[in-house]
């Protein structure tokens, strides 16, 4: 079940935080207390969004509960089935209606307590995004933390928005920001490269926060994630470099196709006219043929994605760029 909505006259929060849950019965009641343990300690207004993501066991239960304790304060989402932590972090973006928006795991790892000083710093530095640093991980060392770490490094490397921790949750938003991203597939791990397309890698930074082992329930994390990741990195630097401008992408392979066929068709030309050699069995010259058959099938995909972007950028409200002042219009700037 979910809250009803705000009235039209009521004010919304100054804070959303948005915790999906998957199979964490035990750790719902523990989770709440400890957020409004952290809350309270500061003076803003906030929600708490909680997104059950087709959990098989009392989850759903323990949510409708709390939900029932604090009406005022818990909004519970349920999706229809498990779609994975992505779209469970989306769907509560989608309904937050804070300024402010703060993401956790509902594993009990990340302490809330660390919210208001993160909420308090983003603001007073006019940040878009301030991520969490697990500086001292409390995970298994082989299985989780030293695969993270070269994760980290990969990332970083593509995105070149370099943090030491793109898989911790816990991060908060400036809500005008988050709400324009899009998250698909598990593109969470992958948050702070989104943002950079629109905004400044300037805007953002990262804190050290506190990082709890996990008492109740069982990781849903393991070492399949890495191939994931490396698949949904390839698509992040993709979409990073060459979302406007897919013709750059696709040309630059076909070019450097066409560059070698041609390189391999010209040689062997040569030896036919000058030396009179049979060229005829040589694989260079199949080889030759086929990168130039390559080059111009890059050449034409390049041409068609360049189509389908800017087809895609006119018949929808999605622009190549984010204004972010307009002295015309001060009221929409934020």
């Amino acid at each position: 079940m979910s809250e009803a909505p705000l009235p039209l006259d009521a004010t919304p929060p100054q804070v959303s935080l948005v915790v999906p849950l998957y199979n964490e019965a035990d750790n719902v009641a523990p989770l709440v207390q400890d957020v409004f343990a952290a809350m309270a300690a500061q003076s803003r207004s906030w929600e708490l969004v909680l997104v059950d993501d087709g959990s098989a066991d009392d989850t759903p239960k323990r949510l409708t509960e709390q939900h029932d304790a604090h009406p005022d304060r818990v909004r519970v989402l349920t999706l229809q089935r498990n779609f994975g932590q992505t779209a469970a972090m989306q769907a509560g973006i989608d309904v937050a209606q804070g300024e402010v928006v703060v993401t956790l795991d509902g594993d009990l790892q990340n302490d809330p307590a660390d919210i208001p000083a993160m909420v308090d710093r983003l603001l007073a530095e006019d940040l878009d995004l301030l991520a969490g640093w697990r500086k001292n991980r409390k995970d298994n060392r082989w299985l989780r933390t030293i695969p993270s770490r070269i994760a980290n490094r990969l990332i970083g490397k593509a995105t070149k928005v370099y943090l030491h921790d793109y898989g911790c949750s816990l991060k908060v938003f400036r809500g005008s920001v988050i709400r324009g991203v899009r998250l698909y597939g598990e593109m969470h791990r992958f948050i702070p490269a989104w943002i950079s397309v629109y905004t400044s890698p300037n805007r953002i930074r990262e804190q050290v926060v506190n990082h709890r082992p996990r008492v109740h329930g069982v990781s849903k994390y393991g070492l399949s994630r890495t191939f994931r990741v490396i698949v949904d990195l390839l698509a992040v630097y993709f979409f990073l470099r060459f979302l406007t401008k897919p013709g750059h992408f696709f040309g630059r392979i076909g070019l450097a196709f066409g560059a070698l066929g041609g390189a391999a068709l010209g040689y062997l030309f040569l030896l036919k006219l000058f030396v009179g050699e049979d060229i005829g069995g040589r694989p260079l010259l199949l080889a030759g043929i086929m990168l130039v058959l390559m080059a111009v099938q890059f050449l034409t995909t390049g041409v068609l994605a360049e189509l389908l972007t800017r087809t895609y950028f006119a018949t929808s409200r999605t622009c190549p760029y984010v204004i972010r002042y307009d002295s015309h219009a001060p009221d929409l700037a934020r």
